[in-house]
């Protein structure tokens, strides 16, 4: 059996993160980790947050504080976040690590043995008010390809076109806003892109044929462009330093890798960390993962914007290296999901922060939420209407309306123990073999990484349930044949089971609390195949349950006119 490598884009250091990033990379990655946990996979999921480049220095200078202490602080108030949302890392490191450091310059090294990398003098925009080279995000202005008048100097973020700080139009510096500004010549290591090519777009041929179309799509139009060979240095004070013992006058003017450069490496260097964070007694082989790892099956998941730089970038420095590193096997990417229309943004501070996000609701309503609605093939929408109708209609009304009455009714007639009495008969035949088909269909989803539909098979389970209590009527069955509607009851009650097994991955806090209604010994259950889902007998007649707390609170319009006017209702300006 493979083992299961997963990693998702990496959250830049500068700030919370809004929920267009967590349902770009990290959400629907965890989802797809807890999964295959539950079928028995081994797994390692692995992230951390991306801490060098502009954006660090530019926001720790914001802060008043040092680069280092303001990424070690942003760091932990990041994880928190995570591990609010119930993300499941197997280590969630960080990219100013010794770790990536020591492999970053390991693979420059190598690349430069390889013929990869050469020294070349170029021009570069330089700030005499600031008295320093302006690399990448130390420069703003207007693309030069869509006109969009607040572009960095290395990508535009509103057309996504990888940029150069002397591409852009009326550019001025980030830190005093100058726009008196020289191009002078200094000297950096590039990447001979160019070159490999050839090794790339066969790389891709060979291994991208079942890779979603818009992750496939954005790789094929980059090697269409031409590759390019590409500056992995910067005029950085924060960042992997350059190894002196290959370039000592590069390493002696303060030189640092460019961000993209060892960022993807970061996926190795965490997973360094986390080895090396083992307890006392405990072996961790972190290089069994990604140095000759033939047993492993790589999964990233990132939104649009990054796709290029991990389908092209860094496949190409992997090649370029060559040692057999692991590389990608199914990318999958994301579009981007809309404020309104209006694109969230952390820079502009747009939309729903996931701090916030936390603060005014459950994570199970968002993690529900959003990947009931990712945007998996185009921009997805997020407006307060759309979110308070999908909780709750389909976690309040469907499930938790369900499991509410199931279990309160119950308890009222039969008391806390699940009823005994009566043989199942052809309405709950006909309702296994329904729960086993949608079974099959969500397993079927989720090995495909489709995710809306996996969520329409799971919205349908919690159906089936609400469609077998109307044609029962236990309600009515108990005051003609109490033991009719204990069968009802008893079969619902399996019902719940299953769906606190299956929902996991989903909404995992009201999962536990699923699985912790009922007082079951033995239930090592991890997931329901088909065939057991046929038989709905997990739980057995005489087992005591208790009656939860109401699984989801609806939001009323007093409370969407409170989020509204809190978050705004989509403006864009």
């Amino acid at each position: 059996m493979a083992r299961h490598l997963v990693t998702s884009a990496l959250p830049y250091i500068n700030g919370i993160k809004h929920l267009g990033n967590m349902v770009g990379s990290m959400l629907p990655a965890d989802v797809y980790a807890r999964y295959l946990r539950q079928r028995g996979h081994d797994v390692l999921y692995i992230c951390a947050t991306d801490e060098h480049g502009t954006p660090a220095e530019l926001a720790a200078a914001q802060a008043g504080q040092p680069v280092a202490e303001f990424c070690a602080q942003a760091h932990e108030t990041q994880k928190a976040i995570y591990d609010g949302f119930g993300l499941t890392f197997d280590y969630f490191g960080r990219s100013s690590s010794q770790q990536n450091a020591e492999i970053t310059q390991h693979f420059a090294r190598r690349l430069h043995e390889n013929g990869f990398i050469e020294e070349r003098a170029i021009r570069q925009v330089y700030s005499p008010v600031d008295g320093r080279f302006l690399p990448d995000r130390y420069v703003e202005g207007t693309c030069p390809h869509c006109g969009y008048d607040r572009a960095r100097g290395d990508q535009c973020e509103n057309c996504t076109r990888v940029l150069d700080p002397t591409d852009l139009i009326d550019p001025r510096s980030a830190i005093s806003g100058s726009t008196d500004l020289e191009v002078r010549e200094t000297k950096h290591l590039f990447l001979l892109q160019s070159k490999l090519q050839g090794e790339v777009e066969a790389w891709i041929d060979e291994n991208s044929k079942e890779w979603p179309l818009l992750s496939t799509s954005i790789a094929r139009k980059w090697l269409a462009e031409g590759l390019h060979d590409r500056a992995i240095t910067r005029d950085l004070e924060w960042g992997v330093p350059v190894p002196a013992d290959t370039w000592p006058q590069l390493a002696a003017d303060g030189k640092v890798f460019y961000v993209w450069f060892d960022a993807p490496i970061e996926y190795i260097g965490a997973t360094k960390e986390w080895a090396d964070a083992a307890g006392d007694g405990e072996a961790r082989d972190w290089k069994s993962w990604w140095y000759e790892a033939v047993d492993v099956r790589y999964t990233q998941f990132m939104a649009k914007d990054n796709v290029p730089f991990h389908t092209v970038m860094f496949p190409a420095t992997q090649l370029g290296v060559r040692e057999p590193w692991t590389m990608v096997d199914f990318v999958k990417g994301f579009s981007w999901l809309t404020y309104y229309g209006g694109k969230f943004s952390t820079s502009q501070q747009r939309g729903v922060f996931t701090d916030a996000a936390l603060e005014i609701l459950p994570a199970d309503y968002w993690r529900y939420f959003l990947i009931a609605n990712a945007p998996e093939s185009d921009d997805s929408s997020f407006t307060w209407e759309h979110f308070a109708g999908t909780v709750n209609k389909d976690l309040a009304d469907t499930l938790g309306n369900f499991v509410n009455r199931v279990l309160t009714f119950s308890a009222k007639r039969f008391g806390e123990t699940v009823p005994a009495g009566g043989e199942p008969g052809e309405a709950e035949e006909k309702l296994g073999t329904e729960v086993a088909r949608l079974v099959a269909e969500l397993e079927e989803h989720m090995e495909a990484l489709q995710y809306r539909k996996a969520t329409n098979a799971l919205r349908a389970l919690w159906s089936a349930g609400n469609a077998y209590l109307v044609e029962k009527e236990p309600w009515k069955q108990v005051k003609i044949d109490p033991e009719a509607a204990a069968v009802s009851l008893r079969t619902a009650m399996n019902l719940i089971h299953v769906y606190a097994v299956v929902s996991e991955s989903f909404i995992p806090a009201t999962a536990a609390t699923l699985r912790g209604v009922f007082a079951l010994d033995d239930d090592a259950a991890t997931w329901v195949t088909p065939e057991a889902a046929t038989s709905l007998d997990a739980v057995p007649a005489g087992a005591g349950f208790r009656v939860p707390s109401v699984l989801f609170a609806k939001i009323s319009d007093e409370d969407l006119e409170v989020f509204r006017e809190r978050f705004g209702a989509g403006e864009t300006d």
